[in-house]
């Protein structure tokens, strides 16, 4: 039994890592917290059983952790996320412009004037005077946040449509927009 619930703990850590470190969005994120909790009971009893304190204590806190996680994921931030996917749709109901949630934004791709994905949104920056989105946060190249270039998409150069962010710029002109830099 203790072999069984070492290979089990390692196997649900792991794959519960991945799914929380994803930021896949609430429901993913919730249940890798569940599945950590798998986890933190079968070390648990790993710990208990091979007379490991330490392992069970720290596992035991760890467990309470993943409850907690469980809660903000697929309780609360679920029910944010459901909330503003249900506003969206009855926007559509052709009294007024189509709404989307701003959180939706990132990692959206952005589709320039030829119809292919030129980057992924990072964030929008908007106004304080008015509520109006400003300008688009996009990142360009690079691999796994090595190489990429964050540029400026102003609003008024985007549409959102089709769960994408479309716009007519070349890529030539894409390129040419002002770089966002953190220094």
């Amino acid at each position: 039994m203790i072999e069984s619930a070492g290979w089990i703990a390692l196997g649900t850590t792991c794959i519960a890592a991945l799914m929380t470190a994803s930021n896949l969005g609430a429901r993913v994120t919730g249940w890798g917290f569940v599945i950590f909790t798998v986890g933190a009971v079968a070390w648990a009893l790993d710990g208990f059983f091979s007379g490991q304190t330490q392992l069970l204590w720290s596992n035991g806190f760890l467990a309470a952790v993943d409850l907690f996680g469980i809660w903000r994921w697929l309780g609360r931030r679920a029910k944010f996320s459901d909330t503003s996917r249900a506003e969206e749709l009855r926007s559509e109901d052709g009294r007024g412009d189509d709404l989307f949630s701003a959180a939706s934004l990132d990692g959206m791709a952005v589709k320039g004037a030829g119809g292919v994905v030129i980057g992924h949104v990072v964030d929008a920056l908007i106004t304080c005077a008015d509520g109006g989105i400003d300008y688009l946060v996009v990142r360009e190249g690079g691999a796994a946040g090595l190489g990429e270039t964050l540029r400026r998409l102003p609003w008024n150069n985007a549409r959102v449509r089709d769960q994408a962010i479309s716009t007519q710029l070349s890529d030539a002109e894409f390129s040419g927009l002002a770089p966002a830099d953190p220094g």
